[in-house]
């Protein structure tokens, strides 16, 4: 169940800010957040959105609030390349990015009930180790330090 916008005049960074805030969430609510947020984007998002959810409506039997936004895919579509007067007679490039987006809706699932974990007591075998390490400090012998000897560039000043 989904729908596709293809050559959207916005760049696919600025969609995927907006794409980024609906994702995982609940259709109803998504197009709720879509319809009050003031981009560009979330009018072109939100008429994706609306046809997904109409595509699952009237093509899989659906019922609007138990779907929600599984995947939103933006990606580049072709760029416009147009130039722009620069200094001395020089022209400047400008590149006028497109995308597309794809937006994937499906049927919320009951959370499946948790099992509960076995607890099984196991043998103490940390028990030596901790012995071992003991062992080991005490074979241990700290190192002894010498003093420094006072360097001769230190006794030539003094």
């Amino acid at each position: 169940m989904k729908a596709t916008a293809k050559s959207l005049r916005i760049t696919p960074k600025k969609l995927n800010l907006i794409a980024d805030l609906i994702r995982n969430k609940d259709a109803v609510e998504a197009m709720e957040i879509l319809d009050f947020l003031p981009k560009k984007g979330a009018k072109v998002l939100n008429k994706v959105v609306t046809s997904a959810v109409a595509n699952a409506k009237t093509n899989f039997k659906q019922d609007e609030s138990s779907l929600y936004i599984k995947e939103v895919v933006v990606s580049k579509g072709t760029s416009f390349k147009r130039w722009i007067p620069g200094s001395r007679g020089r022209a400047n490039p400008r590149v006028k990015r497109n995308a597309h987006v794809t937006v994937t809706v499906a049927v919320k699932e009951a959370a499946p009930a948790k099992k509960a974990k076995k607890t099984t007591a196991k043998a103490a075998p940390k028990a030596p180790a901790k012995a071992k390490t003991a062992e080991k400090a005490t074979k241990a012998e700290p190192k002894k330090t010498e003093p420094k000897k006072a360097s001769t560039k230190d006794t030539k000043k003094a």
